[in-house]
C-alpha cells in the first residue's frame, strides 16, 4: 500500500508540476510573442518529415496592425459570444456532440461511405489553447487539458491578447500561419488591408485549412464568405 501511495503522490505531483509549467508559459504570453506553438512544430516536423523541407509563411503583426474586418469575420465564423463567454461554450460543444453522434450512426447504416465529417464546438479560446500547447490527439484526458488550460487563458490574459494570439498562429494552408502570411498568400496584400469580403473568405477556411486551400474560389467558400459578412457588423470586438 505504502508502494502504491509513493506511485500515486508522484503522478500528481508531475500533473501539478505540468500545470504549473503551463500556467508559467501562459503568464509570459501576456508580454512575450510566442514564436512557435505546438501546433506549428508538430507540422513543421511532419513537413520535414513527408517533403524533405519546411516551407512556412508567418509574420508576427500587432493586433492594432490587423484589419478589423479580419477580426470580424473571424469572430463572426467561428466563435460569435467570444467577448461574452469565459472560455468553453457548453451549449456549443453539447450540440456539436450530438451533431456527430447521429452523423456516425447514420455512417454505420450505410457502409463504404466516406466517414463522417467531426463538427467541433470549440470556442477561440479553446481553439488557442490546444494549439499552443497541446498535440492534436482526440482523447478525453486531452480534452480535460484543453479545458484547464482554456480557463488559465481567460483569467490571465484579455481578450484582445487572446484574439492577437490567435491570428497570429492559426493555420490558414499547408505551411501558413497567421493573419499577415494568409493575406500575402491569399490576396497578395497586408492583413492590415483586408476588406470584408476578402476577410470573410479567409475566416471560412478556418476549419479546413488544407482543404479550401486548394478549393479558394470554390462556391462553397464564395456564398459562406457572403453569409459571413452580413454578420460581421454584430460581431464585437475586445
Amino acid at each position: 500500500m505504502k508502494a502504491l501511495a509513493r506511485w500515486l503522490m508522484l503522478v500528481l505531483g508531475a500533473l501539478l508540476a505540468l500545470q504549473l509549467f503551463f500556467v508559467g508559459r501562459i503568464a509570459l504570453m501576456a508580454w512575450v510573442n510566442p514564436e512557435s506553438t505546438s501546433f506549428e512544430r508538430s507540422e513543421a516536423w511532419r513537413l520535414l518529415n513527408t517533403k524533405g523541407s519546411v516551407p512556412w509563411r508567418q509574420q508576427w503583426v500587432d493586433y492594432g496592425d490587423i484589419s478589423d474586418a479580419l477580426k470580424r469575420a473571424v469572430i463572426a465564423s467561428e466563435d460569435d459570444s467570444f467577448v461574452n463567454h469565459s472560455g468553453v461554450e457548453w451549449d456549443a460543444i453539447e450540440a456539436a456532440w450530438k451533431k456527430n453522434a447521429k452523423a456516425e450512426a447514420l455512417a454505420l447504416k450505410r457502409p463504404g461511405k466516406k466517414p463522417p465529417k467531426i463538427v467541433g464546438g470549440s470556442t477561440i479560446t479553446q481553439q488557442l489553447a490546444k494549439n499552443l500547447l497541446l498535440s492534436g490527439e482526440r482523447t478525453l484526458l486531452r480534452k480535460g487539458q484543453e479545458f484547464v488550460l482554456t480557463e488559465a487563458l481567460e483569467i490571465l490574459l484579455t481578450k484582445r491578447r487572446i484574439l492577437e494570439l490567435y491570428l497570429n498562429h492559426v493555420e490558414w494552408g499547408e505551411g501558413i500561419f497567421g493573419a499577415e502570411a494568409a493575406a500575402r498568400h491569399y490576396f497578395g496584400k497586408s492583413s492590415a488591408g483586408l476588406g470584408a469580403y476578402e476577410a470573410a473568405r479567409l475566416a471560412v477556411m478556418l476549419p479546413r485549412p488544407k482543404y479550401f486551400e486548394k478549393l479558394p474560389n470554390s462556391s462553397y467558400v464564395a456564398g459562406r464568405a457572403m453569409t459571413i459578412v452580413g454578420r460581421m457588423q454584430n460581431a464585437e470586438l475586445p
